[in-house]
């Protein structure tokens, strides 16, 4: 403890030169904690590793699902177009198939219509070559006058014209529908063709879109499967860290407060200093015991009895612990400065 110290450049002197060894031995840490130190540190390191690994792999996987969902993006709006063109095709091919069966429809009608135009004119010609051709003298005898006459020829020769008009006719509109069937059955068949082009453009689109979200899923679960590795990896890391941190502080308490004989409430190089880790009756200041506490400071501080020698040395390291309050006391201790002065 602090006191009158008519000797003290030459105590300071003498106690560097001793205390430095043992200062240095004092503060090196104990071979079993520093190989706990040693391995918690290298599995940090392992930790560390693996998280910054697997922190990169999901990195790189995600970059690549999300180049995915653009492709995929980009198939599926090429697809649209596609659709929306398949359907206009289709509904262009549903116009012309019902245009083709009117036109069907009507070229049968025309047909049977000139098939029974053809028919009656049969008759017809049949009935006028049974009944034979009437002669003039017999035409002229049953007129009743001329104008009858000319009458009935006229009339004869407008059911002649008119039925002729109606093949042809008949035949025109025949010819006409024919065509246009024959022109609607090419379209047809066009159009069936641009239709199944166009449907097996969407269903290409449609199959590669699938294999892609095939692949998105893949890796999307190996990425999931790495996030939980990454997750796993990162919480090892931080009880590494705190397994790490805990050990380092072990062992720099026990280097500043263990020494050969014990534990200690201040740093064992200031310990040895002033006692050797004995625990030393009064001196000539009266200082007295392992920390050689005057006893003022013991009164001072809540110390039992008279002198701290007297007392355990758990009463001892509880009223020097109290003293030293952290380092914060350390100026209460001659050696703290002499040993700070000689660099340990």
């Amino acid at each position: 403890m602090r006191r009158p110290s008519p000797i003290r450049g030459r105590l300071a002197a003498l106690v560097v030169v001793a205390a430095v060894p043992l200062a240095l031995w004092a503060g090196l840490p104990r071979s079993s904690d520093a190989s706990r130190l040693d391995h918690a540190q290298s599995q940090l390191d392992q930790a560390r590793s693996r998280e910054q690994s697997l922190s990169s792999a999901v990195a790189q996987l995600s970059r690549i699902i999300d180049q995915l969902d653009g492709d995929i993006a980009i198939l599926q709006r090429r697809q649209a177009q596609v659709q929306a063109e398949l359907d206009r095709a289709r509904a262009q091919l549903e116009r012309t198939q019902i245009a083709l069966r009117r036109e069907r429809a009507h070229l049968a009608e025309l047909r049977r219509r000139l098939a029974y135009s053809r028919q009656v004119l049969a008759r017809r010609l049949v009935q006028i070559y049974e009944s034979g051709r009437p002669d003039v003298i017999t035409v002229v005898l049953d007129s009743h006058g001329f104008a009858d006459l000319l009458e009935r020829a006229e009339f004869l020769r407008r059911i002649n014209d008119q039925d002729k008009q109606i093949i042809e006719a008949v035949r025109r509109a025949r010819d006409a529908t024919h065509r246009v069937t024959v022109r609607l059955a090419a379209l047809e068949a066009r159009q069936q063709r641009i239709a199944a082009a166009v449907e097996a453009q969407r269903n290409a689109l449609a199959s590669m879109e699938q294999a892609l979200n095939v692949k998105r899923a893949s890796l999307a679960r190996a990425r999931a499967a790495r996030m939980a590795a990454l997750r796993s990896a990162r919480g090892s890391r931080q009880r590494l860290e705190a397994e790490v941190s805990r050990l380092q502080a072990e062992q720099a308490a026990s280097a500043s407060t263990s020494g050969p004989t014990g534990s200690w409430v201040i740093p064992w190089a200031i310990v040895q200093c002033e006692s050797g880790g004995q625990n030393l009756p009064p001196n000539w200041a009266g200082a007295s015991g392992y920390y050689q506490i005057i006893p003022s400071t013991w009164a001072a501080f809540g110390g039992s009895g008279p002198a701290a020698y007297l007392t355990s040395k758990a009463e001892q390291d509880r009223v020097a612990s109290r003293i030293w309050d952290g380092g914060a006391g350390a100026s209460n201790w001659d050696c703290a400065a002499i040993v700070h002065f000689g660099g340990l």
